[in-house]
């Protein structure tokens, strides 16, 4: 039965024993020469001291090809040239689906063609020797970033490669990414995980864990995100886990980014036991780009000066040709410059903004809410509460694919251009925070003439990409509410 228990030794050592006979390259994993290993690092390279001594916020891309050598080259490429702090390895789709044969058959083709088949560093395939050899070629400390509801047989063989910290969690590498896995399995794949990098962490080498704060990356209400970060740090926790980075996905309203940033870092610190380092990373815009590479630089420059403002430990960048795909690594390194270049500038400077206060009270009060019906509906067992709050609705995310969450929850924008809740589902949150969304949301339908709908939805979706913050209707639109009254709840959507 799942339960938010520490897995004892014996077991933790018979399950990697198994996941190491899934694939050939899983033999070269074994944890005592991988200790040794990670001891041999510098100081520079061990990535929970590097980040938590960082007197500013550290910067990290996204970067991942499948030849060991192309990623070897465009990592020093993005400490060059782009000046990055931190490096990551983004794994590639099919590792991801825990599709290796898949995964060696395009780093074949990679190999014999020189393109870039797979959309990421295959690890598995690659294995424990070359992982090593990655992280020897570099300067900075390098994270494992992913996307995997299954990332067993992945941590096993990463974390005995060198690096340092693994992204995800079973929430937010399950509801936001896949329908197809029960909630319940992921909790105890993730149990695993985390048990992992706890039994690292005893022997001296402390794996920094980071769940992944944008979840769907969709005008996520930041009391959910916020939510599910301190309920997937805490699972981290229970199984031996010491260094914590919590996420945030960039709304695009600084008020409201500012105040979930420090939201965050209150309640990860308020919640999570006294002996985990508890560090913050923020998340450059994570849904649609403008096409025009000078617009989207502007959407990253906005990133970067609300990390100025909130000081997160560290910020994921974006590149100017997010909306092309995967960028070159010359766009990438100048998503990093750009940032770069925000954060320096105003980082010394003392800008006060008026509201910051009263919006992060919000958030906390709903995020407060939202963790304990995880609390209640288990029993004070988090991982029991968690499956069995997605599946009542009291802990939702908009968008989600997954069938372990009902999805009823839906945002928009209110006047100020700060994500609010249009439909609540059965979402835990008091009702004096429901008033205050639904009269912000009643605020700005006056604003545009038009009644409280799923239409503001639709707009706000497209409005960053299209080059606004708030997706206004044009004169010509009318009223799009089609007769949905402001107090309705309901939904104009064909």
């Amino acid at each position: 039965m799942l339960r938010d228990e520490r897995i004892p030794g014996e077991q933790l050592r018979e399950t990697e024993e198994r996941l190491r006979d899934r694939w050939p390259t899983g033999a070269g994993a074994d944890f005592e020469d991988a200790v040794e290993f990670h001891e041999s690092l510098p100081a520079s390279k061990r990535f929970a001291d590097v980040l938590e001594s960082a007197d500013r916020p550290l910067l990290q891309p996204r970067a991942g090809v499948p030849r060991l050598d192309d990623q070897i080259g465009l990592l020093r490429y993005l400490e060059t040239e782009g000046g990055a702090d931190l490096l990551p390895t983004t794994i590639d789709s099919y590792t991801r689906d825990n599709e290796y044969e898949k995964a060696g058959r395009g780093l074949e083709e990679a190999r014999e063609s020189g393109d870039d088949t797979l959309n990421g560093f295959p690890a598995v395939n690659h294995g424990v020797g070359a992982c090593r050899d990655l992280v020897r070629s570099v300067d900075a400390p390098v994270e494992v970033r992913h996307g995997t509801p299954d990332a067993r047989l992945l941590a096993v063989v990463t974390l005995a490669g060198g690096l340092q910290s693994f992204e995800g969690g079973p929430i937010s590498y399950n509801i936001p990414y896949t329908e197809e896995h029960d909630l319940a399995e992921t909790i105890e794949h993730w149990q695993f995980v985390d048990r992992l990098c706890g039994a690292y962490t005893e022997r001296g080498v402390r794996i920094n864990r980071e769940p992944f704060g944008p979840l769907t990356g969709t005008l996520v209400p930041p009391a959910i995100a916020i939510a599910v970060m301190v309920v997937e740090g805490l699972l981290a926790a229970t199984q031996g886990v010491r260094s914590l980075t919590l996420g945030f996905g960039q709304v695009g309203n600084v008020v409201q980014d500012v105040a979930a940033l420090r939201a965050l870092r209150d309640l990860g610190e308020a919640y999570l036991p006294d002996d985990v380092a508890v560090t913050t990373v923020f998340h450059e815009w994570m849904g649609g780009f403008p096409p025009d590479e000078a617009r989207a630089s502007g959407v990253i420059g906005l990133g970067g000066a609300t990390a100025a403002l909130a000081r997160p430990d560290k910020v994921i960048t974006k590149s100017p040709q997010e909306f092309q795909g995967v960028p070159t690594r010359e766009a990438n390194a100048a998503g990093l410059r750009t940032t770069r270049q925000l954060i320096d500038m105003m980082v010394e400077q003392e800008i006060v903004i008026d509201g910051i206060g009263e919006e992060q009270d919000l958030i906390e009060r709903a995020a407060r809410s939202l963790i304990e019906a995880v609390f209640d509906r288990g029993d004070g067992d988090v991982a029991r509460g968690a499956v069995a709050a997605f599946e009542s609705g009291a802990l939702d995310v908009p968008f989600a694919p997954s069938d372990s969450a009902k999805a009823a929850v839906l945002p928009a924008r209110d006047d100020d251009g700060r994500v609010r809740v249009l439909e609540w589902g059965d979402l835990a949150v008091p009702e004096e925070v429901r008033e205050v969304h639904e009269a912000r949301l009643d605020e700005r339908a006056r604003t545009e003439g038009r009644n409280r709908s799923f239409r503001m939805v639709a707009d706000d979706v497209d409005a960053i990409s299209d080059g606004r913050l708030i997706g206004r209707p044009s004169a010509s639109d009318g009223d799009s509410g089609d007769g949905v009254g402001t107090q309705g709840g309901e939904s104009d959507a064909d």
